[in-house]
């Protein structure tokens, strides 16, 4: 093989644009699991409040034929609240940036507010994985989902619950535990206590290391086996999964959450939902700030919203607290 003397070939030429895709992936994931299924609604102050109220106890109702009436004491709702927590995002580019053709156009403004509107949903979820007590004030800060669950717990040795407390107005964030493997019997456990709370749950979220220990409850003896048809094609599946677990108190679907795996503190958590019982509520929806002054030859933007988590009865909220939820041992 031979090249023709003084052919000018592409390994020597500075001016050619690199082929790179127009459409460039997002390597972060979208997925907000738990602020994507349960209801949205509309706060009108920066300390939403409501009240929860419970049933008595079913009793020995017997009663005397002719009897007089007795009245007995009403017992007055409990009120809770939270405090809404202002998320942001922002960005500058220079014009000449934002005008040049690049690759993908990720540097341009439009793609970078599409992509930190994505981020702020992001953080939606974190804030309410994560485990943080409610904070008042000018750095106002939302009462994650574990911060309000007392009822429906099981916990390692040495953790405690956080809840609310009604003197200051404020979720406590719980004392973490001593960690361990996330098995059957917790599960049926914490379902076991909400059923007998009055809740149904009907959603399980958890980091994808534990979805994984979830699937290997298929070898319980205690488990009914799988069976599937055999397949005529040239193509077989092994199947090794599950997404819905039917126990003794109701079924739930079983959601692995991205956002959970991001650290140990975040993933050592199983929430169980009944999403009767949790909303998020938004003060500022997200949106763009138009207000923005421009100085100087760049474009800015900045994307905010303001919200809080809104658990109308913690009762009908679970927790499988304190297991293993990067890996084997973490």
């Amino acid at each position: 093989m031979a090249v023709v003397t003084n052919t000018f070939q592409s390994t020597s030429a500075t001016g050619n644009r690199e082929e790179l895709s127009d459409v460039v992936s997002r390597i972060t994931p979208e997925d907000t699991p738990i602020y994507s299924m349960i209801e949205k609604v509309s706060f009108k102050t920066t300390h939403p409040e409501w009240e929860t109220d419970d049933l008595a106890a079913p009793a020995d109702n017997v009663q005397l034929e002719g009897d007089e009436y007795q009245f007995g004491a009403t017992t007055p709702a409990d009120r809770m609240g939270n405090y809404t927590q202002i998320l942001r995002k922002e960005g500058i580019i220079s014009g000449t940036q934002d005008a040049t053709d690049n690759a993908g156009s990720v540097e341009q403004v439009k793609y970078q507010k599409l992509k930190k509107g994505v981020e702020l949903r992001k953080d939606v979820e974190y804030s309410i994985v994560a485990a943080n007590a409610s904070v008042a004030g000018t750095t106002r800060k939302s009462g994650s989902l574990s911060s309000w669950i007392e009822t429906n717990a099981s916990r390692g040795a040495t953790g405690a619950d956080g809840g609310f407390n009604s003197g200051t107005g404020l979720t406590v964030a719980p004392t973490n535990g001593t960690q361990r493997a996330f098995t059957k019997t917790l599960l049926d456990d914490v379902m076991q206590q909400g059923y007998t709370s009055g809740a149904n749950f009907g959603h399980l979220f958890v980091s994808p290391y534990v979805k994984s220990v979830f699937v290997t409850f298929m070898s319980d003896s205690n488990v009914a086996s799988f069976r599937y048809a055999a397949s005529t094609g040239k193509n077989n599946s092994i199947v090794a999964n599950a997404d819905v677990y039917e126990g003794p108190f109701g079924k739930v679907m079983v959601h692995p959450n991205r956002v959970m795996a991001g650290a140990a503190g975040l993933a050592r958590n199983a929430f169980l939902v009944d999403t009767e019982y949790l909303k998020w509520g938004w003060f500022r929806k997200i949106k763009e700030d138009k207000d923005v002054a421009k100085t100087g030859d760049a474009k800015k933007f900045v994307l905010l919203g303001e919200g809080a988590l809104k658990p109308t009865n913690e009762k009908g909220l679970g927790v499988v607290a304190d297991v293993y939820g990067l890996t084997a041992a973490s």
